[in-house]
């Protein structure tokens, strides 16, 4: 609660928030896994506990711009994060997706990334519908010091 609140005081930063966390402090970027094409970072505004992202080191706004490695590794990134949470959290399902273009969804929509959330059967989706509150069992900082722990 300590991140959110901080992050929710700070002005939006200029410029590409995945450019920028590639170089920050792996803690502070929240960013759990970096591979040769791709690092995966906590979503410092997750849906559930473990929402990550898997993201691409290079600064392109669509998939077809990947290159056959970025895609696979993301792919296989992606099974082994998967892995990791199944291990952690005992999730019941997975919702798994890339949001390409802001039409779509995308937060950010100048790079892709996808977005990986763990479910789990009668989790609290509907709190953010009818509550607009966000419900987490779990301090991000915990999450990322399991799973940083799991997959490195």
């Amino acid at each position: 609660m300590e991140y959110i609140k901080s992050v929710v005081k700070e002005e939006k930063p200029k410029g590409c928030l995945f450019c920028k966390v590639q170089e920050m402090d792996d803690e502070e970027a929240l960013i759990v896994y970096r591979g040769q094409y791709n690092f995966v970072m906590l979503n410092a505004f997750p849906y559930n506990t473990g929402h990550v992202m898997i993201v691409p080191y290079r600064h392109v706004s669509s998939l077809e711009e990947l290159s056959d490695n970025e895609l696979l590794e993301a792919m296989q990134v992606t099974k082994r994060v998967m892995r990791a949470l199944r291990e952690l959290y005992s999730p019941d399902g997975f919702n798994v997706g890339w949001n390409v273009g802001r039409a779509a969804g995308a937060g950010i929509p100048g790079h892709v990334h996808l977005h990986l959330v763990p479910r789990w059967v009668g989790d609290a989706n509907f709190m953010l519908t009818i509550g607009h509150t966000k419900v987490l069992p779990e301090a991000l900082n915990e999450t990322w010091r399991a799973l940083r722990e799991k997959l490195n």
